[in-house]
């Protein structure tokens, strides 16, 4: 079987990377780590889930560098076939392929989310197993990528309760929880609803440690079962050598405590973060893109009405114009017809250390002259690609998103 992993296609923060975190790497000792982690490791783990109300002891957790090798050692603990949200992101559904079992892919609710409708979920379940198949775990993120929206509580919970009834075991990747642009946006986690089904998995390369370190966590269910589910996965990490270099693990460490300088530069990001993704969203809903609203992470999804355009040709035009990738829709398991494309904002903070400094830094980032340019740039790339005969509105946001 080819086995064509994407590479790159985690939305870009744009942050320049503290200060602090140079700091605890160069104190460390080299080396690595054992697989799953060490106990100072694992502590600051257990404290970062307790603190986000899930009270986590250290036969709870496990650590892994990358939120890939972590998922797959998941996976093939769990046995079974996965199910996936479609649209989910891009690196999910190659990882699940490589356990040699049907992935199920489930389109999302069209209010936004990466969490599949609860209705269909019920239907594809009963259908794969009525074709032999044997779904067993779920992947949904309630704060999402490629979309940048959260899912409703109400909405989230018919989804455990459907996870439920269909004996399903749920994966919550977490990954975007702690970027909320707005205080009044209410995001839940499976674990919350059903806490003796659910592994939450956290890549921190969106929040605590710079993105290009490939850093995850997850928490597994204080029970029987959950115990194993973990010893089978620290097992996977072991026998594929997934373990953290030991400079890694202490820094990482230091900022799962979450001190002060990392609690006030996670708070300053996710700041910077709601204006440019706000920014760029008034950019390309302008020109005539529909796009619903980014609530967390650094991230946007629009789509252009053009027969003359599919996901393929959207990215390659975009990525020509500004300069960068711009993934289509058909990197996230969505309908390659569709000319639909993820925006990653923090492309916009600059291409040097420098330049994301001072957009980091600034009282108003959007008026930095190398974040304005890189709006006007993206407005411009949109413009030329919309025309007269360009549709938008909710009713077509709804129809793409709950496309089968």
């Amino acid at each position: 079987m080819p086995i064509s992993l994407p590479h790159g296609v985690r939305p870009e923060p744009g942050l320049p990377v503290p200060p602090y975190w140079h700091a605890h790497l160069s104190a460390a000792s080299p080396g690595t780590e054992e697989a799953g982690g060490g106990p100072r490791l694992l502590d600051a783990a257990c404290g970062y889930f307790t603190r986000r109300g899930m009270w986590s002891g250290p036969g709870q957790v496990l650590a892994a560098p990358g939120a890939e090798p972590l998922l797959l050692a998941l996976l093939a603990a769990a046995g079974g076939d996965p199910v996936l949200a479609r649209p989910a992101p891009a690196w999910q559904a190659p990882v699940a392929e490589l356990v040699g079992r049907p992935v199920h892919a489930v389109r999302s609710a069209p209010e936004g989310g990466g969490v599949p409708d609860p209705f269909a979920l019920l239907e594809t379940v009963r259908r794969a197993r009525a074709a032999g198949a044997d779904p067993r775990l779920l992947v949904l993120s309630a704060a999402d990528d490629p979309t940048g929206t959260v899912t409703a509580p109400e909405l989230l919970h018919e989804t455990c309760e459907a996870a439920a009834e269909g004996g399903l075991q749920i994966v919550s990747d977490e990954t975007y929880s702690d970027t909320l642009h707005h205080r009044d946006t209410v995001l839940l986690s499976p674990a919350e609803m059903l806490p003796d089904h659910t592994v939450v998995l956290a890549d921190l390369g969106a929040t605590l440690v710079p993105a290009a370190v490939p850093v995850a966590i997850a928490r597994f269910p204080a029970t029987a079962h959950g115990t194993a589910w973990r010893q089978r996965t620290a097992a996977a990490l072991a026998a594929v050598r997934a373990v953290l270099p030991a400079p890694v693990a202490a820094a990482t460490a230091y900022v799962l405590t979450e001190p002060s300088e990392v609690v006030e530069r996670v708070a300053a990001a996710n700041r910077l973060h709601a204006r440019t993704a706000a920014a760029a969203y008034r950019a390309v809903t302008g020109t005539g893109a529909v796009c619903r609203p980014p609530q967390a992470g650094f991230q946007l999804y629009p789509t252009l009405r053009s027969p003359d355009l599919d996901a393929a040709a959207l990215e390659e035009r975009l990525s020509a114009a500004l300069g960068r990738s711009v993934p289509g829709g058909h990197r996230f398991g969505d309908d390659p017809a569709e000319p639909r494309v993820r925006i990653d904002t923090g492309a916009l903070h600059g291409r040097t250390e420098s330049e994301r400094r001072t957009t980091l830094a600034a009282a108003d980032p959007l008026a930095v002259p190398h974040v304005a340019a890189a709006l006007d740039a993206l407005t411009a790339a949109f413009a030329a690609l919309t025309g007269p005969d360009v549709v938008s509105g909710s009713a077509d946001v709804r129809s793409r998103g709950a496309a089968g």
